[in-house]
């Protein structure tokens, strides 16, 4: 063995990825002690965990392809037993906590959504949809965080393994990692190859999970329903583009709302009529949105909306009488097959063959079956859910 190829320092992208990840790992833990009932910081830590695995299995493949410079030769046989051993299981733990933690978010009753730094949609795991269950969360959420440690012991055998061989008698390995300490001369850089097989492997991994991902959820909704509701004696046409289905309520004390862009109403309304009265209206669960992409996918998520299974909310308003200020009809939302029906009160200003309604309806989340799991008792999302209907339409008839 030559001497020039026991001093031989890292590659570059090695040096990179080893210091990066060694950041990266440690605001992981930090993160995982102090995001209690901190929705960013939390999602924060799963958008840095999903990064941390996919760098570590580039990584694994730089290091398959790029050999690291060989330990000093001076070094006894268990200090170089014991190197090793430290640096498999840092990639064992490197891709193996990661992994527990898409499981832990996989199997949680809470099911909440998970979007890679605001931005990409990542799913759950696949084959984790009938293993949902408070029991097994524990299990894994335990060997999870005790993760953490393991990983705080092995990075201080580690640090203290490079600063005994550093300042012993023997040939040190720390500036072959991080050049110029101690005044010493750069070593010379072993050659790189593998670029594509470690990174392009690694990001088009990431990418067909992700498109996965988006295609299950579906093409986004932005217009009305195609089908009609089938309501018989219909004699309003709505003016979608002037017509709108808004909700709201309360997370952590901030007020939210949103709008569902897919939906189609059928209205028999016959104001000298009132008992013959009747409307119908089918909206597109998955189209709703309020602003933020991460509430848009938890609420298609089974916790909320279901929309896999009950991929339609209907709406049928009867029961219609005057009230003081306009009208009174009871409206009865069938949401993943439930029906709930409430008081619903609204104006509606006639003038010719063109009608303008407002109207305001509160619901419960309990009620509906929404949230449950994750917050029944509406400590952090309010439970009385409004929603708001504004609308114009034509008499046809």
């Amino acid at each position: 063995m030559s001497a020039e190829a026991s001093s031989s320092r890292y590659t570059a992208v090695a040096i990179a990825l080893h210091w990066a990840m060694a950041a990266l790992l440690l605001f992981m833990i930090w993160l995982g002690w102090n995001m209690e009932e901190n929705e960013a910081r939390f999602q924060l830590h799963k958008s840095i965990g999903i990064t941390v695995l996919f760098l570590a299995l580039a990584r694994l493949a730089w290091r398959f392809t790029n050999p690291p410079p060989p330990l000093p030769e001076a070094m006894p046989k268990l200090e170089k037993t014991a190197s090793h051993a430290v640096h498999i299981a840092f990639y064992a733990l490197m891709i193996g906590i990661p992994l527990g933690g898409w499981l832990l978010v996989s199997v949680s009753p809470f099911q909440v959504a998970t979007v890679l730094y605001g931005i990409v949609s990542w799913p759950h795991l696949p084959f984790t949809e009938g293993l949902i269950s408070e029991d097994l969360y524990e299990i894994v959420e335990f060997f999870h965080s005790k993760g953490a440690w393991v990983i705080i012991g092995l990075l201080a055998l580690h640090v203290a393994g490079a600063a005994k061989h550093e300042f012993g008698a023997e040939d040190g390995v720390l500036k072959r990692m991080l050049p110029g300490l101690f005044g010493r001369p750069n070593p010379p850089t072993l050659p790189a190859r593998g670029f594509m097989f470690a990174f392009g492997g690694s990001a088009a991994l990431f990418a067909v999970i992700a498109v996965a991902s988006l295609l299950s959820a579906g093409p986004a909704s932005s217009g009305p329903a195609p089908s009609g509701t089938g309501l018989v004696g219909a004699n309003w046409k709505v003016d979608y583009n002037a017509s709108q289905i808004r909700f709201s309520g309360l997370y952590e004390g901030n007020g939210f709302d949103g709008t569902f862009g897919a939906w189609v109403a059928d209205v028999a309304f016959y104001p000298e009529a009132l008992e013959t009265s009747a409307v119908k209206v089918v909206v597109d669960a998955g189209s709703a949105s309020t602003g933020k992409k991460l509430y848009d996918d938890s609420l298609k998520g089974r916790e909320w909306f279901n929309i896999a299974e009950y991929p339609e909310a209907t709406v049928e308003l009867g029961g219609f009488s005057e009230a003081a200020g306009g009208y009174s009809a009871t409206a009865t939302l069938t949401l993943k097959g439930k029906p709930v029906s409430v008081p619903l009160n609204f104006t509606l200003d006639i003038s010719g063959d063109e009608a303008r309604l407002e109207g305001l309806v509160k619901f419960s989340r309990k009620a509906l079956d929404l949230g449950q799991g994750s917050d029944p008792g509406g400590k952090w999302i309010s439970d009385e859910v409004t929603v708001t209907i504004s609308g114009r339409a034509t008499r046809t008839r």
